[in-house]
């Protein structure tokens, strides 16, 4: 899918400065053994004096002894030759593009907003019945705010009411910086998914706010790259707006764009950035219908990376 069409349901209100473009032609995380680890830090790779590669394709053997590389770092695994981070990185890209681009909506059969909030006692069956009808002589627009802006209903109470129809909390914006908080994911994805990072808890839990719906598969797509267990939550809509308007306007990592012509041209597309820029760790994620590299310079020592440190890819393939 070609990136610009993931802004569709977006307007998008910024310029991207950190962003560079390329384009190929046709011709705390799970490590490999679902253990959690804190992101940027590498699995052990070691045995006895030697490094082990982490392809197990590898086929140099003893030649290994004589190359003096610690770098690249893929996943948690070294990779002894730029052979064989291709492979590490073809097999990553071919388990993330088996994988589901996108989850079904589980609460697709959930009360409607009206008849949870009239069950709560929040609005009348009149307030409710002239914001439907207000709604349809518009032609659209989301029912709560129409409850809002023509019937005095509290902002907060449909927040509330959302977050029961998506059986989770909301959340506030007590000790938000949003600064700090814009090495977690790229501008891009805070923009078009309508994602906005709150704060990390006792440097293991990051809690995510939405304004009206939840992304699971967004939600999830950070908690693998980051190793911080992500727990997502509603935030009040004027609220949220200011937040999300704050963080877009500060500085991100530097991210390139790809867009390739299939698969294999991505993987060598990946696999020669990683191999140029020997990171200490790297990952790689789907991201509904694109997919998202990482790389760290150095090792992580905390749950924030440091933002000079890590560079992003965000990717797609012509025919997704």
């Amino acid at each position: 899918m070609p990136i610009l069409t993931w802004n569709q349901n977006r307007q998008s209100r910024l310029s991207y400065p950190e962003v560079q473009r390329f384009e190929t032609g046709a011709g705390g995380v799970l490590d490999r053994d679902n253990r959690r680890r804190p992101s940027g830090v590498p699995e052990e790779t070691r045995s006895g004096i030697f490094a082990n590669c982490a392809n197990p394709g590898c086929g140099s053997g003893w030649l290994k002894l004589w190359r003096s590389r610690s770098a690249p770092v893929f996943e948690g695994g070294w990779c002894c030759s730029a052979a064989c981070t291709s492979a590490q990185v073809e097999a990553a890209l071919r388990r993330e593009m088996e994988a589901p681009g996108s989850m079904q909506d589980g609460h697709r059969h959930r009360i409607p907003l009206g008849l949870a909030m009239l069950e709560q006692g929040w609005i009348t069956q009149t307030q409710l019945r002239r914001a439907l009808e207000a709604q349809r002589a518009a032609g659209g627009g989301r029912l709560g705010q129409w409850l809002v802006r023509q019937q005095g209903v509290s902002e907060l109470l449909v927040t509330r009411a959302l977050g029961l129809q998506w059986s989770c909390p909301v959340l506030g914006l007590e000790f938000h910086d949003a600064e700090a908080l814009t090495v977690l994911l790229p501008r891009l994805f805070v923009d078009a998914f309508g994602a906005l990072p709150l704060r990390v808890a006792a440097g293991k839990i990051l809690y995510m706010g939405f304004e009206a719906h939840l992304d699971p598969v967004l939600a999830l797509s950070v908690e693998r790259m980051t190793g911080l267990r992500v727990e997502s939550g509603l935030v009040q809509e004027s609220l949220f707006r200011a937040a999300h308007t704050r963080i877009l306007n500060g500085r991100f990592p530097r991210v390139e764009l790809i867009e390739a012509s299939s698969e294999q041209a991505l993987a060598q597309a990946l696999a020669t950035r990683v191999e140029k820029a020997r990171p200490t760790e790297s990952r790689l994620v789907r991201m509904h219908d694109c997919f998202w590299l990482r790389m760290w310079a150095r090792p992580q020592s905390g749950p924030l990376p440091e933002a000079a440190s890590v560079q992003d890819l965000i990717c797609s393939i012509r025919s997704h």
